[in-house]
């Protein structure tokens, strides 16, 4: 959408997925715009390919099974080489070993639960950590203090960060060098968020017994160390419903409710809908914003049922339900104000939306 035009029309959009690179969205911020995703509803989907990484890495799958298709003559002659090659694939059980996950949203403590029941040790980090991802997690997990604890102790390292400006390249060459000598770095999240550069130097150096991504470059397609996916992460049947749902419920709560869920760039603002009318706004986040609002309503002679403002960085939102139909030079009034980014009357019912 960054080289799209965006009309004049546009209430919100929403995107049935969790990253939002594709979407101008600080352009559409400036308008007043939510920009909708997915959080978590491809979770389970990146957790079971996760681990089908941390198998695949532990025991030479990929390898192994590029031999197995390729062996020549009779079942004897098969059987015979077989026995002669196996040893080159020997592997490991992930039960015992110690598990290091960077990042604790959605994905990173499905992966880090799922890790405990296979009887692995798991530490995990993740400055971020919310209280409803905290009580999902398994008390079994332990807190590593910093990056750098986490990748000292792990013999698997899993990454489930987004790629923004502080985490790109996070895992660089000093933090590579931390790692343990055979240890398995396991990429979901994003390209970016690896320097490929230092990656490339210590596969190279042997140093790492594999690197297991999702996404396809040249510098990790040529490692003989690196096991390669074609960003399978969310492409499953399942996913792909759960987050299309997730995205149209968020686009119907705040079309037909003036709520926000789940948006990249404004509050999570959810209010039980009273009174006669319903006034959704956003504006920039600067002091008087809603005493100004107040008292645009004031003079009209409309009275506040209830209201709730809160705020996200740069921006604020403003829910307000009044006890009589605000007119339409009203609502003109208020998006006349300094700051004021949007502004318009919430239907109480699916249909038009001014």
């Amino acid at each position: 959408m960054h080289s799209a035009p965006i009309p004049e029309s546009v209430l919100a959009v929403a995107r049935s997925g969790s990253g939002v690179n594709n979407i101008p969205v600080e352009a559409c911020s400036k308008r007043g715009i939510p920009v909708f995703n997915a959080p978590g509803a491809n979770a389970n989907a990146v957790k079971e390919l996760t681990l089908a990484g941390m198998l695949l890495a532990a025991r030479h799958i990929a390898a192994a099974w590029d031999f197995a298709r390729n062996l020549k003559g009779d079942d004897t002659g098969i059987q015979r080489q077989v026995e002669k090659e196996k040893k080159r694939f020997d592997g490991f059980e992930l039960a015992g070993k110690t598990l290091g996950v960077l990042g604790l949203g959605a994905i990173g403590v499905q992966v880090a639960n799922s890790a405990i029941g296979l009887g692995m040790r798991v530490y995990g980090f993740d400055p971020s950590l919310t209280v409803n991802r905290a009580w999902q997690l398994s008390s079994s997990v332990i807190g590593a203090g910093s990056i750098d604890d986490l990748l000292a102790r792990a013999d698997l390292i899993s990454l489930h960060i987004p790629l923004n400006d502080q985490t790109n390249h996070v895992i660089d060459k000093q933090h590579l060098a931390l790692m343990k000598q055979g240890a398995i770095l396991i990429n979901f999240s994003r390209a970016g968020v690896v320097d490929e550069a230092a990656l490339v130097a210590v596969l190279g150096e042997g140093k790492l017994r594999a690197y297991v991504t999702d996404f396809a470059t040249r510098a990790v397609l040529d490692q003989p160390h690196a096991i390669v996916l074609p960003h399978l992460g969310a492409s499953t049947a399942e996913a792909e419903v759960n987050c299309a749902t997730l995205a149209a419920e968020s686009l119907v709560d705040f079309l037909e409710q003036g709520e926000i869920r789940n948006s990249v760039n404004f509050p999570k603002v959810v209010m039980p809908r009273g009174g006669r009318a319903r006034l959704a706004i956003a504006n920039e986040n600067v002091p008087g914003m809603v005493s100004q609002i107040s008292a645009v309503l004031a003079a009209a002679n409309l009275n506040i049922d209830n209201l709730l403002n809160k705020s996200r960085d740069k921006y604020a939102y403003t829910l307000i339900d009044l006890n009589s139909e605000a007119p339409p030079e009203t609502l003109q009034l208020i998006r006349s104000i300094k700051g004021v980014l949007s502004a318009r009357i919430v239907p109480k019912s699916a249909g038009s939306f001014e």
